[in-house]
């Protein structure tokens, strides 16, 4: 409930401070006094467009913060969700700049005016008699039958088998969405996989071919170098390993006369062995190779092959190549496990079709038995609105597919004519009948929700007489389950609250402010007395003003 309103810089309101309670909170107050102002400043916190035009003074912000008491309405989910502190104690407000800018905070936090849209609505309920939109609204005709008919446990496990459905539902259409856009690709793609298939690339293969190709490429070359140089350690006559072997005889014969040669000895003993060891390697190698024409032309067709499947797929080499292989076959199966996972999607989404069907059904069912009572009570309580002949039915038809409320669709129909069978409501039914049929709709609703703080503006507006005291007594019992605020010009509904606020102009000689003042129980009677006679207040006014109060609380 709100608990408190703060306004600050709005239109005429320069400051105020309302202190709220639970029960039937009455505004009164002359044409043109301000009390649409108030409403306008209260709706800014629930998320009406503003802009500097709405500054009393253009060089200061303006500031609207309503203060909620909100343990009752199981709203800690909404929190968690959009990352709020959770506080009992709830503010709300909103701030306008002179640059006409705004701000919006939920408990200090910074958020959207959306956000704050949405949660002011969850504890906010502003009607006039020109706000009926909601009567042709499934949504809340729906909630209206369902709070009638118990099935609260029901639509919770609906609901959260109708969010899985949908979420399920999204996901297959995804997946068959790009599973089908890749499929036009498929043939391509097998085509380019079988190609790559067949060439059998092997890891560092194009490196190995690259060398065999040098060395094919240069075989007589390699083979003359090679030969030329075992003949050099082998020829015979002069040759690297004759002389050397002279140099050691020689060395070897005055060794014995010259210290100083037997280390030189040694050396050239171990350069020999070397020097032999290092001459059979070329004679071998040189034996080893041979030029092979065949083998080079198979070398270079298999790297022209390797190249021009490097060209084909944009990359810079085989092991780029070979990850592009990997690519394509992943790419491949993804498609077919996209298939698979469709099919398993299908089964798991036509059981949860199933699912809601049943429960739907169940739910539907619960909301047709309590249609006469809904029908009854409000047709009873039109009547005595002053509608004599009203007949209300409501129409509840199958849709053809699934929704978050189930598969129902709700007409409200109305006659206030004998004559006349009951259509649309929102067609047939004038501003004031619309009115009243809206207050025994939410009169009716108050016992069975924890519904947000409701306030009517003149909801009452064309009554008068005895339609206008049923109309305060159904407000005053209204109020003993929620909070209801009521702007009114009847003294028969005035008489009923529990509070009584004021709404008066203070004229000074450079402004006007709006004000409101908490009437005392005298001043409540001087007020009651002013709505009965009009400006000038007589005798039998106040005397009449004293029994309606009394009445009132009553």
């Amino acid at each position: 409930m709100l608990i408190k309103l703060f306004v600050q810089n709005y239109a005429l309101i320069k400051e105020l401070d309302i202190e709220l309670e639970t029960g039937l909170t009455i505004i009164t107050g002359e044409t043109g006094a301000g009390k649409s102002i108030l409403l306008g400043a209260l709706s800014l916190i629930l998320g009406t467009r503003a802009d500097s035009s709405v500054l009393l003074d253009k060089n200061e912000k303006c500031i609207v913060e309503g203060t909620f008491r909100i343990e009752e309405y199981e709203l800690n989910e909404f929190f968690n969700s959009n990352e709020l502190d959770y506080e009992v104690i709830t503010i709300l407000r909103r701030e306008i700049n002179p640059a006409g800018k705004s701000r919006a905070f939920i408990n200090d936090t910074p958020v959207t005016v959306n956000l704050l849209k949405e949660l002011g609505e969850k504890l906010i309920d502003i009607h006039s008699q020109h706000q009926t939109l909601m009567l042709s609204d499934n949504s809340f005709q729906l909630n209206l039958i369902d709070s009638f008919s118990g099935t609260a446990n029901l639509i919770h496990e609906y609901r959260d088998t109708f969010t899985n459905y949908r979420k399920l539902k999204k996901e297959y259409s995804s997946i068959k969405e790009k599973a089908d856009k890749n499929r036009a690709d498929l043939e391509y793609y097998q085509f380019q996989f079988k190609q790559l298939e067949e060439a059998k690339l092997n890891q560092g293969e194009q490196t190995e071919l690259e060398a065999e190709q040098e060395l094919l490429g240069h075989a007589e070359e390699i083979k003359l170098a090679l030969t030329s140089s075992s003949n050099l350690f082998f020829a015979d006559g002069i040759s690297i390993l004759s002389m050397l072997r002279e140099v050691k005889n020689n060395l070897g014969r005055i060794s014995s006369f010259l210290v100083e040669t037997e280390s030189l000895l040694a050396r050239t003993g171990s350069t020999l062995i070397e020097l032999d060891d290092l001459a059979a390697e070329v004679e071998k190698l040189s034996v080893s190779i041979e030029a092979d024409p065949q083998r080079l032309a198979q070398v270079n067709n298999r790297l022209d092959n390797i190249y021009s499947l490097i060209q084909k797929h944009h990359v810079k080499d085989l092991n780029e190549l070979l990850n592009k292989k990997e690519e394509i076959r992943v790419f491949i199966n993804s498609i077919v496990s996209s298939d698979e996972r469709l099919m398993e999607m299908e089964s798991i989404i036509t059981k949860e079709e199933n699912s809601l069907r049943i429960l739907s059904e169940e739910i539907s069912e619960k909301r047709k038995s309590v249609l006469p009572e809904i029908e009854s009570r409000i047709t009873a309580l039109l009547k005595q609105l002053g509608i004599p002949n009203a007949k209300f039915r409501i129409s509840v038809t199958r849709l053809h597919e699934f929704t978050s409320k189930g598969v129902d669709q709700a007409d409200f129909l109305f006659s206030a004519n004998k004559q006349i069978e009951p259509e649309n409501l929102a067609k047939i039914a004038s501003g004031g009948e619309l009115s009243r049929v809206m207050l025994s709709l939410k009169s009716l609703l108050t016992k069975n929700n924890n519904l947000p703080t409701i306030i009517f503006d003149e909801i009452d507006s064309g009554v008068s007489g005895e339609v206008a005291d049923k109309v305060g007594q159904i407000l005053s019992g209204m109020g003993k389950y929620m909070q209801v605020i009521n702007i009114t010009h009847l003294p028969q509904v005035a008489s009923r609250g529990t509070r009584h606020y004021h709404v008066y102009k203070d004229d000074t000689d450079n402004s006007t402010f709006t004000r409101v003042k908490l009437l005392s129980q005298e001043e409540r009677i001087l007020e009651v007395a002013r709505l009965l006679s009009g400006s000038e207040v007589t005798e039998t006014a106040m005397k009449n003003a004293k029994e309606l109060l009394r009445a009132g609380i009553n």
